[in-house]
């Protein structure tokens, strides 16, 4: 059943263009049954680019399975304006973000779960992070808005990760913005 929320959203990695959240979704669920037993961690970031007429930002979903593969698309959103202001366009990403993340309702992350749940004294595990593109460091413009947007990612349930554990953000979706 499609929810009216997924149509528009359309993602795409190597394989596929023109994805629905729902068949990620499915990608995902059948990643994670291929070895229920894993060490999944599934994590969502943006990143963006400002352009000579444009800002470009993606938004990657990636599940890995921790030593053993991943399984990862993107989501591409293009506004036509230059955003030069820094925390606007941080705060644009953590809202593309928050939206992902706010589609793995409680009941799909029940269902990611439950694959996981009888291997749980075996190892498995699954996690859910929020990759900002952000850091601590006394030399990174965006060191002001940590708080703030860990504060934000915290609030949706999932675990906030800022550089250099924001993978997601700042080495994946970061590629795609180019």
């Amino acid at each position: 059943m499609k929810n009216n929320k997924d149509q528009h959203f359309s993602f795409q990695n190597l394989q596929e263009i023109g994805m629905s959240f729902e068949q990620v979704f499915e990608h995902i669920v059948k990643f994670m049954q291929s070895e229920p037993n894993g060490h999944y961690r599934l994590m969502v970031g943006t990143d963006s680019q400002v352009h000579h007429s444009h800002t470009t930002f993606i938004t990657g979903i990636v599940i890995l399975n921790e030593g053993n593969g991943v399984w990862a698309c993107i989501r591409k959103i293009v506004i036509p304006r230059r955003m030069l202001q820094l925390h606007e366009r941080i705060s644009y990403e953590l809202s593309l973000s928050e939206e992902i993340v706010s589609l793995f309702t409680e009941e799909r992350k029940t269902q990611l779960i439950d694959i996981v749940l009888p291997y749980l004294y075996a190892g498995a595990t699954f996690t859910m992070e929020g990759h900002i593109d952000i850091g601590n460091g006394k030399q990174n413009k965006t060191s002001k808005f940590v708080k703030e947007m860990v504060s934000r990612m915290e609030a949706t349930g999932v675990e906030p990760k800022i550089k250099p554990d924001a993978f997601v953000a700042s080495s994946y979706a970061n590629r795609y913005t180019k």
